[in-house]
Order: structure tokens, then C-alpha cells, then sequence
């Protein structure tokens, strides 16, 4: 839901129905509540938002939406993307906009997401805080867009991850392509991929992600629409005296969209999903993994929801 409780204060509230609503103990909201914050206009250019929103994390895989992208490569998949702090917004020409925002890192305290599986050193931090940064870009009439963000977040104490996001988007009259890159290194891994991999009852440490994701569009006609989304997600751990490249994942989605109406935005796809995960010879041999994949054909349908 969205609207407006004065004409320069609107707010937004989003509730997934498909997710548990356990209160977390930090920010004391239900796990499936997404949105729920304000969005003051302080001035013609200068924004402020207040509540719990979703990071202002650069890249154009995170901007899509979960209907809009089927399957995210392995940060967005696992990464923890709202909660709640405060931000502003400035537009500092009309092709450039920065965003800053102060957030919790985490809507749990440690125990209760962690529970007894902790790592060495590990202690609670007076506050477990996220910091934010984010330019967005437009260049030749809008034909070349950016969205670059980098942030730190202080998960426990004196241990953090930082984020770094390059995002990028040539588009024409029928064509979009975009292009992510993506780096995280983690003092103690908030993904839990490595940590799945090295198979310890202890959270990873001195974790490093490396991705690629890039997406086609174009439009054949009115009616059809076709992408293809490719994605790489290597992981790297800190292994004594072995290679600290555990794992690369590799993803391809292509898709079909129908559009059988011209004022409504109803889309039927069909979409083939296929996710193969390579892992190094020093994991096959000492951590008890497997080379595998995953493949599966979708088919759906995207409708707007008209309230009566």
C-alpha cells in the first residue's frame, strides 16, 4: 500500500503474505513486513525517509522486483535487504541524485540469528549499524543510466562487511541491456554460502563474493518481449593451506513475455531457470561437496491488483 498523509509526507507498507511473521528482537516487526516508512519532501530536491525501507543498494538486479527477476544470482538471494534506519535523498542536478542512509545491519540480535552456531571473538556491538551510499546517473538524454552504491555495515563487534555495487543501463527504443557488478567482503559471513560449504558448526570468516550479472531485453512488438539474464557468483573463504576459491555459480534465464492488452499491464511468461554450481578441487576433496545443477521451466502470469 501507498499514499499520502499531507502533500509533501506520503508513506508505504508492504506485507508479504508468503513469509513467516515472527517479530524479529531488534526492530520488533514481523519478518513479513517489507516497507512500512514515511517519505517526507523537506525540499524541492532533498528527501527524507524514515522507517523501515529497503537499502539503497546500487545495481539494477535490485531494483527488480522478485515477479520481475524469477531467480537472484547469490548476494540479493541471501542478502538482507530491509530494515529499518533513516535516509535522505538529494538531487543534486536533475541527471544526478546521491543517497545516504544510517540502518540497522540486522533485525535480530546475534543470538537469535545465529543461535548457538558462532564463531571465534564473536560479541554483541553497542549497535549493529549500516552505512549506506548511492549515486544514481543519467547521461545522454537517458540512454545510459548508473546506479553505484557502497556501504558498510557493523555486524557484531569490530567485525562488518563492505558492499560494493556498479551498477549500469544502456537503453534504446526496444533494447535494455544492464550490467551489475558486485564485491563483498565479509568479516563474518552474512550470506551463509560459505558457511554451508565449509559444513562447521561456526559461522565463516574473511569471506569474500565476487558477481556478474547482466540482462537483455527487447522488445519484438507490442505484444512480445524477450530477455535473458546471465549471472556468475564466485565465493572465497580464508583455508589454511588450501585454495581460498571454494565456489563459482553460474545462472541463464531466458524468458518470453505475452502482453495481450495495450492499457493493462497483464503478462503471461514463460521462463527456463538453470543454476549449475562448480566447486574447486580442494572443496571436492576435503569439504564432502559436489559439482550439481538445478533446472526448471515457469510458467506464470503478472497482474496488477485493482482495488474496489
Amino acid at each position: 500500500m501507498s499514499g499520502k498523509v499531507h502533500e509533501k509526507v506520503d508513506f508505504k507498507f508492504r506485507n508479504r503474505f508468503n513469509k513467516g511473521s515472527n517479530v524479529q528482537s531488534l526492530d520488533q516487526l514481523g519478518s513479513n513486513i517489507e516497507l512500512a516508512y514515511i517519505n517526507v519532501e523537506a525540499s524541492p530536491g532533498l528527501q527524507v525517509l524514515l522507517g523501515k525501507m529497503n537499502a539503497f543498494y546500487g545495481g539494477y538486479e535490485y531494483e527488480f522486483s522478485a515477479m520481475d527477476v524469477l531467480e537472484y544470482n547469490d548476494i540479493h538471494s541471501n542478502a538482507l535487504a530491509y530494515v529499518t534506519g533513516a535516509g535522505i535523498m538529494f538531487k543534486a542536478f536533475e541527471s544526478q541524485k546521491f543517497g545516504l542512509q544510517v540502518l540497522n545491519s540486522r533485525t535480530q540480535h546475534y543470538d537469535d540469528l545465529y543461535g548457538n552456531v558462532v564463531a571465534e571473538g564473536i560479541q554483541e556491538p553497542d549497535w549493529p549499524v549500516a552505512v549506506v551510499g548511492n549515486w544514481r546517473g543519467s547521461f545522454f538524454g537517458g540512454k545510459i543510466e548508473t546506479i553505484y552504491s557502497m556501504s558498510y555495515s557493523n555486524q557484531v563487534k569490530e567485525k562488518g562487511t563492505y558492499f560494493f555495487t556498479l551498477g549500469h543501463k544502456y537503453q534504446n527504443k526496444n533494447l535494455k541491456l544492464m550490467y551489475d557488478f558486485d564485491y563483498s567482503y565479509e568479516q563474518v559471513d552474512t550470506k551463509g554460502v560459505m558457511t554451508s560449504i565449509l559444513g562447521q558448526e561456526r559461522i565463516a570468516k574473511n569471506v569474500t563474493y565476487i558477481e556478474n550479472w547482466l540482462r537483455a531485453e527487447y522488445r519484438f512488438s507490442s505484444k512480445f518481449k524477450g530477455l535473458l539474464s546471465l549471472m556468475t557468483s564466485s565465493a572465497y573463504g580464508d583455508i589454511p593451506n588450501g585454495d581460498d576459491h571454494l565456489r563459482t555459480s553460474y545462472g541463464a534465464i531466458p524468458t518470453v513475455y505475452y502482453s495481450p492488452f495495450k492499457d493493462l499491464d497483464l503478462r503471461f511468461y514463460l521462463a527456463y531457470i538453470g543454476r549449475f554450481y562448480d566447486y574447486s578441487s580442494y572443496a571436492l576433496e576435503n569439504l564432502d561437496v559436489s559439482n550439481y545443477n538445478k533446472n526448471e521451466v515457469r510458467v506464470g502470469f503478472i497482474a496488477p491488483l485493482w482495488l474496489l
